[in-house]
């Protein structure tokens, strides 16, 4: 099959499941607790979201629910249910994947 490009997956770091496409990154420069590097996607596949909840994150208060994989469990990030400032409403309904909680599938 030369010259088809097939999709970059990211997995669960402890299991990996398939959980997100490389194509699907909005942002690569997101913040997660003490300075873990994060990424915000548009669509993730093969995660579950835990009970909503109001947090203080580094921009203020939003409604977030963690997001665990399917398969193990584990907590890989979270996803904005509702977001209250106007200037972060792009964040709505994505989820941010800490990166070390990912691993690139088979690229």
């Amino acid at each position: 099959m030369a010259g088809v490009i097939l999709p970059r997956f990211y997995g669960c770091y402890n299991c990996r499941k398939p959980v997100a496409r490389h194509d699907d990154i909005v942002s690569k420069y997101f913040v997660a607790g003490h300075r873990k590097r994060a990424f915000l996607f548009s669509h993730v596949v093969n995660v579950v979201a835990g009970p909503k909840e109001d947090r203080r994150l580094i921009t203020g208060v939003h409604m977030v629910a963690d997001v665990h994989c399917s398969d193990c469990g584990k907590v890989l990030g979270w996803r904005y249910e509702k977001v209250y400032e106007e200037a972060h409403k792009y964040k709505e309904d994505k989820t941010v994947l800490v990166k070390y909680k990912i691993v690139k599938l088979d690229w």
